[in-house]
């Protein structure tokens, strides 16, 4: 079982453009969606379209756009009340595959949602293999709260693996000891190591390049830091991994990229589901980097499905 958390969720509001996107014009939209978001959310779509197990935790009151999407998915949630509907994100994407994304903050939960949504996270955990710890958090959260669930959950001898793929100051208090596997992009691993963001852009321009040196060096620092397996993806260079057993870096298919909304969140599953089914670590690099081509192939936060995948035209190389 892979059981997510989402203390942010959101109804993702899709706007594809049929030409650029020009600030001040008037637009009309070529398509319109609305689907169940949060990262946590997408990772559970992608894995539940997988045949796999999961369960989506998260705060939304039962009836809320966002449950009914996720019920029409078939995809299990556990939903703690919080009196208020979920916040709704929007993204434009271009023909070009260009995308822009407007995120609302989310209200704040109140005391007692937030125990309840814990201790829902806790009882969902009970026997998981993976608890994936995704997202932003919404005002009012200390930034380390992904870091005390952690800390609680590590605590048990059955506890679960803990993934965490969020970002900013809840993703630098979530990378101590104790956490399985982080997931930053190119920009978020920087940060980590104590760059600017120019370089996170530095890592990719440089990995697409075929110079793989600047991100592996800063994966395996932090690596070393927390004793965590590395997932750092590379947007249309792929994704490098660093466990405990060797780096690998791996580049995509050939795509025609859509949207880039939910490609890491499908990365993150691509590795999960495959970790589940007792793949090797390169074999889960291989199933990561096809999930988010293949996110990125298809129109807003489509989950990518199995027929969705180009695994052979993913070439991974040990590092």
């Amino acid at each position: 079982m892979i059981v997510t958390v989402t203390a942010n969720p959101s109804l993702d509001r899709l706007v594809a453009l049929g030409d650029t996107l020009r600030r001040g014009a008037v637009h009309r939209a070529a398509a319109v969606a609305a689907d169940p978001g949060g990262k946590g959310v997408n990772v559970s779509r992608v894995v539940h379209a997988a045949g796999e197990r999961t369960v989506a935790v998260l705060p939304a009151d039962q009836g809320d756009p966002l449950l009914v999407g996720l019920s029409r998915l078939g995809v299990p949630a556990i939903p703690v009340p919080v009196g208020h509907e979920v916040r709704s994100n929007i993204t434009v994407t271009e023909p070009d595959g260009t995308t822009t994304k407007l995120n609302a903050p989310g209200a704040p939960l109140a005391p007692e949602a937030v125990r309840a949504l814990e201790e829902a996270i806790v009882s969902a955990a009970d026997g998981a293999a993976w608890l994936a710890l995704c997202g932003s958090l919404p005002p009012g959260l200390p930034d380390d709260w992904y870091a005390r669930l952690a800390d609680r959950l590590g605590a048990r001898e059955d506890g679960p693996r803990i993934a965490v793929d969020t970002s900013g100051p809840a993703l630098a208090s979530s990378a101590v000891r104790g956490i399985a596997l982080l997931k930053p992009n190119a920009e978020e691993l920087a940060e980590l190591v104590g760059r600017g963001p120019e370089a996170g852009a530095e890592f990719e321009s440089r990995a697409a390049a075929g110079d793989l040196a600047p991100v592996r060096t800063a994966a395996e620092e932090l690596h070393r830091a927390t004793g965590a397996t590395v997932l750092a993806t590379l947007g249309g260079a792929g994704a490098l991994l660093v466990t405990g057993e060797g780096a690998w870096a791996a580049s995509p298919p050939p795509i025609a990229v859509r949207s880039t909304v939910g490609a890491g969140d499908s990365s993150l599953a691509g590795y999960l589901i495959a970790h589940a089914r007792g793949a090797t670590p390169p074999e889960r690099l291989v199933l990561a980097v096809a999930h988010g081509a293949a996110a990125a192939a298809l129109p807003g936060t489509q989950a990518p499905r199995p027929e969705d995948l180009a695994v052979a035209d993913v070439r991974v190389l040990a590092l």
